[in-house]
């Protein structure tokens, strides 16, 4: 069960000094597409043009591809490619780790895809270190969004599972503490940056992002339970 927590301004004070800056001071990049059940989808429009889309790190794009008929995507530089299909639930997905911009093919049409860091007012990437201060310091609503499997082998002390696919229909779970501190995570940080954008587009706005997953945690020697 969710516990519910006041953050007192005093607390509020504390954080700002533990990260080195102020909450309120980020600059926000607008992505392309729309998430859809954990996924960023973009659509092409139409053959011939030339898109430029932006999509943050972690996020697990798939392509809404319309009438074309089962093209080749591709990023070259980053060794993707793969066939896309019209059906979106059986479309493939990519995974966006690396930040940049590049050059990619869908069939005959080019564009450019970059990728940026997520930024945003409400939100604090946190490294393990960091992460505990938060835990220790602030009593954060705990939110892993694995796998069944994956939480089963191994999770945060009081975590709350709700895999990312499922986060925006899971929704009225969390409702009542979109101004409480929430810490989420996953195994390497993607799929908690793509949990972090649903849940500050519901209007939470305490939410800190375990970076490098719980993989960074186990790597400090931090406790898990399973």
């Amino acid at each position: 069960m969710v516990k519910q927590f006041k953050m007192t301004g005093v607390m509020l004070g504390v954080l700002m000094v533990l990260f080195g800056h102020t909450l309120g001071a980020a600059s926000f990049a607008e992505p392309s597409g729309q998430l859809v059940n954990g996924f960023r989808v973009l659509s092409v429009n139409r053959v011939g043009e030339s898109p430029e889309w932006t999509v943050f790190r972690g996020d697990y794009i798939k392509f809404n591809i319309g009438d074309l008929k089962d093209p080749v995507f591709s990023i070259p530089s980053l060794s993707i490619e793969a066939s896309l299909v019209s059906d979106l639930a059986q479309a493939p997905y990519f995974k966006m780790k690396k930040i940049g911009t590049f050059e990619f093919f869908i069939g005959s049409l080019v564009g450019t895809l970059k990728v940026v860091e997520y930024n945003q007012v409400h939100y604090q990437a946190v490294s393990a270190q960091q992460a505990q201060q938060v835990i220790a310091s602030f009593n954060p609503i705990i939110l892993d969004v694995r796998t069944p499997r994956e939480f089963a082998r191994g999770h945060l002390k009081n975590s709350v599972l709700i895999p990312v696919q499922q986060l925006q229909s899971r929704m009225d779970e969390l409702a009542g503490f979109s101004d409480e501190p929430i810490l989420i995570y996953c195994a390497t940080g993607n799929r908690s940056t793509v949990a972090a954008k649903i849940l500050i587009d519901k209007g939470f706005t305490r939410i800190f992002n375990l970076r490098h997953g719980i993989s960074d945690w186990v790597r400090n020697k931090y406790p898990i339970v399973k």
